[in-house]
């Protein structure tokens, strides 16, 4: 990720392509999109919803290590973003 793109997102590296591999696209795109959700007041819910389905599709493909990796993410994405504690769906990745 491009210096300056890292330092306009709130978000981490980790978190950031946890986006685009949700959304298939391009890390500078996903830095983008994460910055325009986490201005949005569902943003924080919607991106830990992302991150929660990339870690369920992981454990789908028996992928464990991606799937602890991704479920790093989570946790580090609600400890920064508490809001995201809301989401039934990242409370039960969390606790699996």
């Amino acid at each position: 990720m491009h210096s300056r793109t890292a330092s306009a997102c709130v978000l981490s590296r980790e978190e950031v392509l946890a986006r685009a591999e949700h959304e298939h696209i391009p890390e500078i795109n996903a830095t983008a999109l994460a910055q325009h959700l986490l201005s949005q007041p569902e943003g924080c819910r919607k991106i830990e919803a992302m991150i929660a389905d990339d870690m369920s599709w992981a454990v789908h493909r028996h992928d464990e290590r991606h799937a602890q990796a991704l479920k790093q993410t989570l946790r580090h994405f609600v400890t920064e973003h508490p809001e995201g504690w809301a989401s039934l769906r990242a409370c039960a990745c969390l606790n699996s």
